[in-house]
């Protein structure tokens, strides 16, 4: 889904971080490399981002599909 503002161990926040780790492993780097530049240091904060997935675009798509069956539905 979306990456947490905190981290759900230690409570420090990690939200602002998440568009620069993204950015860095994007361009080939490697996670390791780029949480220790980002200052993530913590071993229950470097988990929150290495185990992220996000998935909502996909659950998005199942949402629109959805809203289309109901509205055909509601003309016939």
């Amino acid at each position: 889904m979306l990456f947490p503002i905190r981290c759900f161990s230690c409570g420090a926040p990690i939200g602002h971080l998440w568009d620069r780790y993204r950015e860095g492993v994007n361009s080939g780097r490697k996670p390791g490399e780029v949480l220790d530049e980002l200052g993530v240091k913590r071993y229950c904060c470097r988990r929150m981002f290495l185990t992220h997935v996000e998935y909502i675009d996909e659950l998005l798509e199942f949402y629109q599909q959805r809203v289309q069956q109901l509205r055909k539905a509601g003309e016939g």
